[in-house]
Formats: C-alpha cells, structure tokens, sequence
C-alpha cells in the first residue's frame, strides 16, 4: 500500500547551504543518517604477479609494496604501447566495531580493469567483469568484530567473452578508481537506486516542470516494515523548492520502487552550457520518525531532442555543439587519476571553448559526469563495444569486435549488456549526459559477424530505450559498413568518424547525425598555431551542417596507444597536460582569446615552479595537484630550452609517479619540451611539503604545500612511498609477420561520383568502387591506415579500364610525401607493389593523370602491408 503527500514550499531550509557546499567529512567518512561512507583509498599492500593463497588473513604480505589507491599496474606509466598483462593482487585491513556489524555493510568500487575477485576474511565475497563500470560487493556475511582481511586479486587479461575484445588505446590493469566502504541499514536506497526525470519540462516549454523520482529501496533485514520515503528538491541558492513525502510497505528481503511526482515548479532554472544550473534530491528514508537512510543526487532540469534536417536542439533552441574526445590516462598515473585529474581535463575542454565531450570509448568515472554537469559540457556517454584495425585473432586487442566462436557469444553478448545497465545506473541522473552510445567502429570485426553485430546493436539500442527513455541510444563509429550491411540506422542518433562526415551516402540528411571524430593531427608539443579539420575542411564543413548535431575532434588529450606514438599523440593537450599550439587555436576561436606569445630559443638563467594550487589538498586519493616547471631566462622570459629538470620531495609528505622524484629529459619519455614540464603530485597524509625542482646551472625553485584532511605524515613512522624507477615496458610478444591495413579504413578522395563514395575503396568488396567526379580532372585517393607503419607493400585493384598516369606515394604525417611507383595503367586488375625497403607510411595515395578523360579510374580496393613502427 502506497501513501503519497507532495507539497510546494518557497522557503529556506536551514541546512540546506550546508548540504550543497558538502557532507561534513573527517578522515574520509561521510555520515547521513545511520549511513556513513568511509573513503578506502589510502594504505593498501599490493604485488605484481598472481599469488595463490594471498586471500586469507594469515598471508604475509610484509614484503608487498604500500601504495594507494587510485592504482595501476602500469605506473609509472609514459605513452609506452606495451603494457603488463596478467595479475594483481590488493590487500587492506579494515577494523569494524560491534556497532559496525549491525549495520549493512558493503564495498563500493568506481572501477576496476578489468576483472576482480573480492575476498573477506579468506571468502570471496562478489566478483566483477568489466572494467570501465562500478560495482559493489556485500560484505555483510564476511565481516567479524575487529580486524577484517580484505583482498582482491585483479586482471586484466584479454578475455573472449568480456567486452572490449579490441581497442586502439591501453588496457593496463589495476584499481584505478576509487573504493569506498559504506555502511547502512538494513533497509536502505539501493547502489545509485535514485532515478530522477523532469517529465513535464518541455511540454511547459522550459518555464516549469514537476519532478519524478523512482527511488529502490531494498530491504536486508529479516522483518517486513511500513517505511517512509521523504524528498526534497532544493535549488543552487539553497531553497527547497518542493517536498513529497511517500509511505510503502517493504517486505523483508525484497527490493520495492518507490514512485513519486512532486508538484509542479515554477520558474525553474535550465541546465545549459553556458549556464549549467543544477539542483539537488534530498532522499530520506524513515521507519516510524526514525531516520534510517539518506542520500544526495544531484541532476538538472534540461530537454533535447535530435532531427534528421534539423540537427541538435537544447532546451527548445537549435544548438551546434563543438566537442573533444577525450581518454582518461594522463601521464605517469596511467589511468589511475585522481578526480580532481578528471575535473582539471574537463576544465581545460572548457577553456578552449568546446561545450562537449565524447568519452571514448567507454564510461569515464562518476566525478567526470560530474564535473561535466558543473562545468557545462554535454557529455556522450558510451559503452565499450568496440574494436580496431587490424589482425583479427583471438587474444590481441586487435581481435575481432565480435566472437569468432559460438561457445564466447553469450558471454559477450551478456558482457556487452551488463555494461550497458551499470553505465546507465550509475550515470543516468546526470544533466551533461544527452547520449547513451552503443559502440565505436563495432564494423572492425570479422565478415561473418557484421550480422551478428547488428543484432546485438539492435539489443542495446532496444534496451537503452527501456531503461532510460528520456535520452537518445546512438550508434557511434558508424561509417562502416556500407550498403546493406550500414548500421548507422539503427539508433535514434549516428555517428560518423573519420571520413563518415563525407561519405557521398551521407551528406543527405536522412537520419539524426554527428560528426563523433574528425582530425587527427599527429603533433608533439608544441605542435603547429593551426585547427585540424581534416576531412571537414572541405568545402569548409568545419563551420557546420545545419543537419548535423555538431562535431568532435579527435581529439583532446594525446593517450596511451597499442600502435604507438604516431597514434598516441593526436590531442590538442600533451599527455602531461600541457596544451598544444593547436589548443590555443581552438581557444582563440570558439573564445575569441589571443594566444600567449611563444616561448623562443635563449639563455637559460632560472626555473620556475607553479601549482594547480597550494593548500587544502586533499589525502583520500581523490585530489592532486598538478605542477609545472617552466624554464626563463635572466629577465623572467619564457624560452624554449628544454635542459634536464629534476622534482624533488625533500620534506613531507607526497609522491610521483616515480616516487619522491622525477626527472625530466627532452630525449627520454619522461619529457620536457618547448621550455616545460608538469606533472601530477598526490599525498596520502596530511602536512607540508617542500618540492623544488633544480637543473644544472640553473637557478633551482622551491614551492610549499598544503596537504590536508588525513594522519598527519610523521616522517620515518608513515608509510614511505617506494621508488619507482621508470623503465619502459616491452612486451615479450615481437610483431613479426605482416599485417594488413585498409578495409574499413578511412580513405578520402579529390571528389566521388553519386554512389562510388571513396569508402568503396575499402570496404572489402571487389564489386564495389570509388569514381571520381566527371569534372574532376586530378582525381586523387588517400588511405589512412590510422597507424604508422613500417611498410612493405602496397595492394589495390581497379575495377575498369583506365587510360593514363597513375603515381603511388606514401607518408606518415600527410604533409611530407615520398613516391613508391608511377606507372601507366591500361587494363583493370590487381596492381601490387613491393617497396625495395620498409618506410615509415600511414598514408597511402593514389594520384592520376588522365589520358582518355571519358574513362575514368575506378579504384575497387586497396590495402597497404607491414608492421607498425616503434
């Protein structure tokens, strides 16, 4: 039985400031009612390796390496394409009191890669698959008074039935994100439970909107019991702006919703880019006037919608969005950042003027839909489905995006989908979040399996739309295939990467669209004053479709590769966070803000060291900051020199990457260039630290921080940091054999004849065929591989007759051009040519001249051999 009373009060609620500024917090727990939430962050004992037995209480692991959590298997960790696969095990020792064991007690993790075993006490408590969506382990039946082993042995082995099977970036293992231990009643809001929508907003044109809220509410005790579900909505200002009160019986050892709708607000504040208003839901749960449960959900009041011929609309108004693709390792900590890491990366998409983030290619963390929400970025959330060029084996990350075999199916298609729900729980309140996104480029998989693949894209798409109708469920990467096989269609939204923006079968509206990857312009900082377009500076697409949603750079940030430099160092930022020429181009576009003037070659007299800040820096694992070091010359002038710098901690608490130092070479991957340096620093105690940073005959600089809200650092008692001495990794694995490059590769051509697209040129079928225009008169085509080979051979086939010249050429950063063949071609039929000698080659492109001009060439395939570079 279900009681509702709702009602509507215009007045300050008195604790309400407090709330919103934050839940009071000492040593990293958080109380609210009989919940409280202990951040479990600091003081861990982990080790390299797999180690039988090292679950139970009485292992020693004395000789293990004390660290903290956020981790990785990888640090430090520099852009390296290999990386450690295998094992990992954690170990901690919680103390739980006798009040402690009457409570509900649970693990909560943010993340780990990419599958966790989770013991207590010698007992595995849960396990976890998949490394990009969090989960909680109950530990309730596990615990004792006192002292409680905790262990958990991680890996992050390739698996095929566990999505991703592929990608182009790293997949280091690890506990990368945080953990918590949280401790309720036993009638409590379930893990993210709270499901807040805004279901009259647009049909009251923005100007009000009441609230629904579907809250789970689990009950682990062994008693059926009436409760009470009280929320309240209260603005950035502090005020409750209505209260709805809900009474539900819940039966012992069941979860109930609870389903409520508040009264109508007026005047309510809009979430937008340029003004991202957010409110708060204050849930609280009663048994009689007892308060049992309560919990916090931000959210915001927007609407979207997405058309064919019309493109993207926010909040009633046509919106042209200008985004980034962005990954989240950052240099030395791999993926293992810090939030306060994430909320710096949001902050700088920000800064240049982009209102938009794509997180490729899989859920980011919560406190990055967070900070999207509060920075104002729109945030295209997506699920790891996804796959790259390449070999297709089985246990590469390479492998084909789909199983090859029928025992892997289910278990994928089952990973694929569980992701999908955990990324939508723990993400779907979040204003900044307008997509759910199915995939990227799934099309790299093996022939046989596109079928299948657009099944499960159908699954996923249908299922998105159960869980949340409110949002759109796009299909992202979804250029490829072509004909009959494209699966563009089959969500409410496509995106199109690459050369998708220009594909002649998708320059007519037709479907709901966005450019989700254009660009990739290899550069080290610093990098060219210039945009990278690619594709769309043609015709000057740059400036926008009126039928596209917007358009997204590939990309934000340079991240670790699987193929290397060439692919790593595509961002407008460095992997050190520090930007590129470019950043500032989009900068001064989008924010009208003249660049600095650019550091030049002169006489190196001082260093100089800033910090993202000095004081309250947190000790729970969530907070950093981050340091440059920036070289100047007798007069305080920026240069370009980039000499050998060394930080230091010389006092207090605080680690690197490395440990208590780090080095910076011009010559190593640990680098300073064009005159700078930076890197994140963190502390798992409180205190205050000394850093200087010092060069050979140069003046040194020295900056002091203050490390809060932990044990106080005591130095020669409190867990000392262990060095780290950086050393690249490198696979035991040696590529040796040739592999292949092209099909569904991006290819851009000079002009395309009405339906031979240049996509026909590598779409795997000898039938299909790219055509230049008929007034194209130096017709051209260009592969990108979008990795930089050491090349070997170049094959293609024509697909008619051709009369007339035909110049092959190759080169690795499409400005810098070296002829392989040039010859005449009078026939159709295959045209390979071997290289005397590997060259270092992404691109591949075709340039004729024609003798008979009615005859046009008709390129039907083609693909490019070899290995990828170092």
């Amino acid at each position: 039985m279900t009681k509702n009373k709702c009602r509507c009060r215009m007045y300050r609620w008195c604790a309400a400031l407090m709330l919103w500024c934050g839940w009071a917090l000492c040593y990293g727990a958080v109380t609210d009612g009989e919940r409280e939430v202990v951040n479990l962050n600091r003081k861990w004992a982990y080790q390299r390796g797999d180690f039988p037995g090292a679950e139970q209480t009485g292992y020693d692991d004395s000789g293990w390496e004390h660290i903290g959590l956020p981790h990785s298997f990888s640090i430090p960790y520099f852009m390296s394409k290999d990386f450690y696969t295998g094992y990992g095990w954690y170990r901690k020792t919680l103390e739980l009191s006798k009040k402690d064991l009457k409570k509900d007690l649970f693990l909560e993790f943010d993340g780990v890669f990419q599958e966790a075993e989770v013991y207590v006490n010698g007992e595995l408590a849960g396990a976890h698959r998949g490394g990009y969506t969090g989960f909680n382990v109950r530990i309730t039946p596990y615990a004792r008074r006192g002292q409680n082993q905790i262990a958990i042995r991680v890996n992050n082995l390739w698996q095929p039935d566990l999505a991703p099977r592929g990608g182009e970036h790293v997949f280091s293992g690890g506990i990368y994100r945080n953990v918590r231990l949280v401790k309720k009643h036993p009638v409590h809001i379930d893990w993210y439970g709270t499901f807040v929508t805004t279901p009259t907003l647009e049909a009251n044109a923005g100007r009000s909107s009441t609230v629904h809220v579907r809250t789970k509410v689990r009950n682990n005790a062994e008693e059926t019991g009436e409760y009470r579900l009280k929320i309240q909505v209260i603005d950035d200002n502090g005020h409750t702006v209505t209260a709805c009160d809900t009474m539900q019986r819940v039966e012992a050892g069941q979860t109930v919703n609870f389903e409520q709708t508040t009264e109508t607000i007026p005047g309510v504040a809009l979430w937008h880019p340029s003004h991202p208003h957010l409110y708060v839901l204050v849930s609280e749960l009663y048994s009689g006037n007892k308060l049992v449960d309560r919990e916090e959900t931000p959210f915001g009041f927007r609407w979207f919608r997405w058309t064919a011929d019309g493109g993207f609309f926010l909040n009633g108004e046509h919106f042209f969005f200008h985004g980034a693709n962005v990954h989240q390792d950052q240099a030395g900590w791999g993926d293992a950042v810090t939030e306060e890491a994430t909320r710096r990366d949001v902050r700088m998409i920000k800064e240049a003027g982009f209102d938009m983030i794509r997180g490729s290619h899989y859920p980011h963390s919560p406190a990055f839909s967070e900070a999207c929400d509060r920075e104002g970025l729109l945030l295209w959330s997506e699920c790891p489905f996804w796959a790259t060029a390449g070999p297709k084996v089985d246990g590469s990350w390479t492998a084909s995006a789909y199983p090859v075999k029928e025992s892997d199916i289910e278990g994928f298609e089952r990973s694929v989908l569980q992701q999908l729900e955990e990324m939508i729980r723990i993400h779907h309140n979040h204003p900044s979040v307008f997509v759910w996104s199915m995939s990227n480029e799934p099309f790299f998989t093996v022939e046989s399996t596109i079928p299948s693949v657009k099944r499960l894209l159908e699954k996923l798409v249908n299922r998105a739309h159960e869980l949340d109708p409110t949002r759109p469920a796009a299909v992202g990467g979804a250029q490829r295939p072509l004909g009959a096989d494209r699966i563009d269609r089959i969500g409410d939204v496509a995106g199109y990467n690459g050369d998708g923006a220009n594909i002649a079968d998708f320059q007519s509206p037709g479907h709901p669209s966005v450019v989700t990857e254009y660009g990739s312009t290899f550069a080290d900082r610093p990098g060219e004053y210039i945009p990278g377009w690619g594709d769309l500076a043609r015709d000057e697409g740059w400036k926008g479709r009126t039928w596209r949603g917007g358009q997204v750079i590939w990309c934000g940030f340079d991240h670790g590769s699987i193929f290397g430099d060439y692919m790593a160092k595509l961002g407008i930022v460095d992997y050190f966070r520090l930007p590129k020429r470019s950043w500032y181009w989009y900068r001064n576009e989008y924010t009208h803000q003249a660049p600095p003037q650019w550091p030049v070659e002169g006489q190196p007299a001082r260093l100089r060291l800033t910090a993202s800040k000095t004081t309250d820096i947190r000790t729970d694992g969530t907070d950093d900051v981050q340091l440059i070091v920036t070289v100047l010359d007798a007069e305080g002038r920026e240069l370009s020199n980039s000499p050998d710098v060394r930080l230091s901690v010389v006092s207090g608490p605080g680690e690197f990457p490395t440990g208590r130092s780090i080095t910076f070479s011009a010559d190593s991957d640990i680098r300073i260039q064009d005159g700078k340096a930076a890197i994140a620093l963190r502390a798992y105690y409180a205190g205050r630290t000394i850093v200087v940073v010092s060069s050979e005959g140069l003046e040194s600089a020295r900056l002091e921080l203050e490390f809060v809200d932990g044990p106080h650092y005591r130095e020669g008692h409190s867990w000392q940091v262990k060095e780290r001495p950086y050393v690249r990794f490198v696979s035991e694995q040696v590529q040796k054999d040739m592999q292949w490059y092209g099909p569904d590769s991006p290819v851009f051509a000079s002009s395309s004849a009405p339906g031979y697209s240049s996509g026909l040129a590598a779409d795997g079928e000898i039938s299909t065929y790219w055509l230049p225009a008929d007034d194209d008169v130096r017709p051209s085509l260009t592969l990108d591989v979008e990795r930089t080979l050491m090349l070997r051979m170049v094959k293609s086939s024509f697909a008619e007759g051709f009369a007339g010249r035909c110049v092959v050429e190759v080169s690795a950063d499409g400005k810098q051009w070296q002829a392989v063949a040039d010859a005449v071609s009078r026939s159709k039929g295959k045209w390979d040519i071997q290289l005397e000698k590997p060259v270092k080659a992404r691109f591949v492109r075709f340039s004729f001249t024609q003798g008979d001009t009615s005859v046009r060439p008709a390129l039907a395939e083609v693909e490019a051999g070899g290995t990828v570079a170092e």
